[in-house]
């Protein structure tokens, strides 16, 4: 097939697969090395950190936190996650030691080192093609559906805040773009830039990457937010933007209604 389209979908979910977002689903890990994911780094003791209350929720209630499929009006929520979708935060290394929790991010990781977490994926619902529609606009139809990964991560002593800290702060420093590798393949990011972050939370990141792949770009979509010392990550994909490089909208619902959990 030597249409451009079938071309840039082929190489545009490669691209997407290498980075976890095509297949929106992973195990979790609670395993990392020092350089991934920042576990030397010291919490923040100014006044923003977390007040000694607040405890981190253990992983049985992050389970019972997470999102399930009665908490969405559409798509599938998946809960158990094949350990084979899973890459540990030692097997991401970025071009540049600034970009660490942007990588991770990227893979459906976590940055810091929390004290517990748990994983689902989400995958909107198949958009059916319009009638007399071709074979290619067919398949861009089916395509067209975000795909995200989220991530529940509680954390100790003020580290979810320092984990935001890092995040946005990568952001900033690798807005130019960045490369990382994640189990031996590795995938360029031309930027990064900041967007309009779902209301909410205690606070919020919202990013847009433009992966490239073998000179085809296309938009990758990321929120983070915090609730207390829990934070939730949701990188996305929407694999017909990956074909045509074209825009796409987020799934917000999906954050609203991971929020609505969270107290």
């Amino acid at each position: 097939m030597r249409s451009p389209v079938v071309r840039r979908t082929a190489l545009a979910a490669s691209a997407a697969a290498l980075a976890l977002f095509a297949t929106a689903c992973g195990g979790s890990s609670d395993e990392g090395d020092k350089g991934a994911d920042g576990r030397t780094a010291q919490a923040d003791k100014s006044a923003s950190a977390a007040p000694a209350a607040t405890k981190p929720l253990s992983a049985a209630e992050l389970e019972k936190a997470a999102l399930a499929q009665t908490d969405v009006k559409s798509g599938k929520v998946v809960t158990k996650l094949p350990a084979t979708d899973d890459i540990a935060q030692d097997k991401v290394k970025t071009d540049k030691a600034a970009c660490a929790p942007l990588g991770l991010l990227q893979v459906g990781s976590y940055a810091g080192k929390p004290a517990a977490s748990v994983k689902r994926s989400w995958t909107g619902d198949a958009k059916k093609p319009e009638a007399g529609a071709s074979a290619e606009d067919s398949m861009v139809a089916a395509l067209d559906r975000a795909k995200v990964v989220l991530t529940l991560a509680s954390y100790a002593d003020g580290g979810a805040e320092q984990a935001m800290k890092d995040l946005t702060k990568a952001a900033a420093d690798c807005a130019g773009g960045f490369s990382f590798t994640a189990d031996g393949e590795t995938t360029k990011v031309a930027k990064v830039a900041v967007t309009a972050a779902p209301q909410g939370a205690d606070e919020a990141l919202a990013l847009t990457s433009t992966v490239d792949a073998e000179g085809d770009k296309f938009p990758a979509k990321s929120v983070v937010v915090r609730k207390g010392a829990t934070l939730a990550y949701f990188p996305a994909v929407n694999m017909a933007s990956a074909a045509s490089g074209k825009d796409w909208a987020f799934p917000t619902e999906i954050v609203d209604a991971q929020l609505a959990k969270l107290k």
